[in-house]
């Protein structure tokens, strides 16, 4: 290239990814704050790097005329317009295996903070207090003992299955999809009605696609068991809040671990968050230094566009 091209960075990098890209581009760093209000300033821009909370739509995109890339540094592609990208010509690049182990992971430390109470000593207790703390932290369920539901076998998913599977689990999955032999880690392909009336945990791993919102709704969650652990590291939008909600209610025994909600941050409105049975995390399944680290190499593919190649990863049905 005769002149380094400008790409603009709105969300966290790690320092390295955003360092390498830095000695090849022009790297500018303009926070979503500052992102709204930007008029003309990235005209000459040829690439844009995101994460979770910046949304590529037309409205944005507007503003980067020249544009060729589109990098998001994570899996899901929900808060990106790809079809309006593939229209102007820009490709979309992300990291679909970046985050997979880390976010299978965290499924496994909500159920098992749900199963396992547990307590750490800071000081000497007397027998008594210590026969008394072995007795309050008896468990009266073992994943061993548990079915656990898969709704949906992709790269967390199969994971998820592979690792319960690894625990003595019965594991059962259901997918659109029709998924391999080798993909199926243990698990028995069910139908939706079977996975939902059988399993003793559900965990959501579907995609973004709009048929999905508000998939987990009164008519999903009446077929589940009352007392359900419903596990959602998936995408907010699944689970209908208000549905969801009045099924906790009504069900004081089942429990909802979520990570991901139809509106982050959320505020005081948000229904789960008055339900003493569900547990509302972050988003922050995938926030581990290694996943951090894999997310932010969508970088490479950034530069590869720029160049001319072709990049690993581009959004499902780019060319």
């Amino acid at each position: 290239m005769s002149e380094r091209p400008t790409v603009v960075q709105t969300e966290d990098l790690d320092p390295r990814a955003a360092a390498w890209l830095g000695e090849r581009c022009h790297l500018v760093s303009c926070g979503l704050d500052r992102l709204a209000t930007v008029n003309g300033e990235f005209e000459s821009a040829r690439g844009l790097v995101v994460r979770t909370y910046t949304r590529v739509d037309r409205g944005l995109l507007d503003h980067f005329p020249g544009l060729k890339v589109v990098g998001r540094a994570g899996v899901g592609l929900e808060n990106i317009d790809v079809a309006e990208c593939r229209r102007r010509g820009i490709e979309v690049v992300h990291t679909p295996e970046a985050n997979s182990s880390a976010v299978a992971e965290y499924v496994f430390a909500m159920l098992l903070d749900a199963t396992r109470p547990r307590t750490y000593l800071r000081r000497p207790v007397d027998a008594q207090a210590w026969c008394g703390l072995r007795r309050d932290h008896r468990a009266n369920r073992q994943i061993c003992e548990l079915t656990i539901g898969v709704l949906g076998m992709g790269r967390v998913g199969s994971r998820v299955a592979r690792a319960a599977a690894g625990l003595g689990a019965r594991v059962l999955y259901h997918d659109l999809a029709v998924i391999p032999e080798e993909r199926r880690q243990g698990a028995t392909e069910v139908s939706l009605e079977e996975l939902q009336a059988s399993s003793d945990v559900v965990s959501l791993h579907v995609d973004a696609r709009s048929e999905n919102d508000g998939f987990v709704g009164r008519a999903f969650l009446g077929r589940l068991k009352r007392d359900v652990i419903i596990i959602n590291t998936s995408r907010g939008r699944v689970a209908d809040p208000e549905a969801l909600a009045g099924f906790l209610r009504d069900n004081p025994e089942a429990l909802a671990l979520l990570d991901v909600h139809a509106h982050e941050p959320f505020d005081e409105t948000y229904p789960l968050l008055h339900c003493p049975n569900a547990f509302l995390s972050p988003h922050i399944a995938a926030a581990t230094r290694l996943a951090n680290e894999r997310m932010s190499w969508v970088v490479e593919d950034v530069w590869r566009v720029l160049c001319g190649q072709a990049p690993t990863h581009a959004a499902e049905g780019q060319k």
